[in-house]
């Protein structure tokens, strides 16, 4: 009996990294970049969206020409519903970032089923129009994960250059960052609403200077669409 308890500890640990740390080996097959041979760059927002930012930030992106994408929290789609189909009639991109932001790491197969289902299922009603991409809270995979996307038909799409990430950064740094880490292809992960404290009013901030940054060095920004 002391031998089996012995082997259970180890057997549930063990097979939880390979559900949730394992997975990450199948990220190598996904989305991170587009092609390098021309030279676009896609810009994304995460965690919206807000009512007070995500207006905004769509005022600097019309104003600029620029079209984007959205990765949209399922339950904050569903109580700004406006904002969602804003977004959506403006033509911009639609992705899903789960129903409650939950970190797929804490979630058994049938909780990440929920995230991604519902969380779809509420940006299309919101929107008038399904998300055609699907991005992890904090890029954090599980094996479930894939299957629920094939069944929806959604590619998981990660980022090439986040110039914030868990802590605040202040915007004229993140333009920096932003403009100096430019590639052909790559993909930008910003945030329209406060995932971290002041991440939107940060953004509404610094938008108009790293587009003219990038502008500057020559790349034009597209949706993932038109990037993939």
């Amino acid at each position: 009996m002391k031998r089996a308890a012995w082997l259970m500890a180890g057997a549930v640990p063990a097979f939880w990294g390979a559900y949730t740390w394992g997975s990450h080996l199948l990220t190598l097959a996904t989305v991170w970049r587009g092609p390098r041979e021309r030279r676009a760059v896609a810009l994304t927002f995460d965690d919206g969206p807000d009512p007070s930012f995500t207006p905004r930030v769509l005022d600097i992106l019309e104003r600029e020409g620029v079209r984007g994408t959205f990765f949209m929290i399922g339950r904050r789609a569903a109580h700004a519903p406006a904002v969602t189909r804003r977004i959506a009639e403006a033509g911009h991109d639609l992705g899903n970032h789960t129903w409650s932001h939950a970190s797929l790491w804490r979630c058994g197969p049938d909780r990440t089923e929920r995230e991604i289902r519902d969380g779809h299922a509420a940006i299309a009603q919101a929107a008038g129009a399904p998300p055609r991409f699907f991005r992890p809270p904090w890029g954090k995979t599980n094996l479930a994960m894939f299957g629920a996307l094939r069944r929806l038909e959604t590619p998981c799409v990660f980022w090439t250059v986040q110039p914030e990430s868990r802590r605040p950064v202040a915007p004229a740094e993140q333009v920096r960052r932003g403009v100096a880490r430019a590639r052909p292809g790559a993909i930008y992960d910003l945030h329209d609403a406060d995932g971290v404290p002041g991440a939107g009013a940060r953004l509404v901030a610094y938008l108009p200077a790293l587009i003219a940054g990038l502008r500057g060095q020559g790349y034009v920004l597209v949706p993932l669409r038109e990037l993939l």
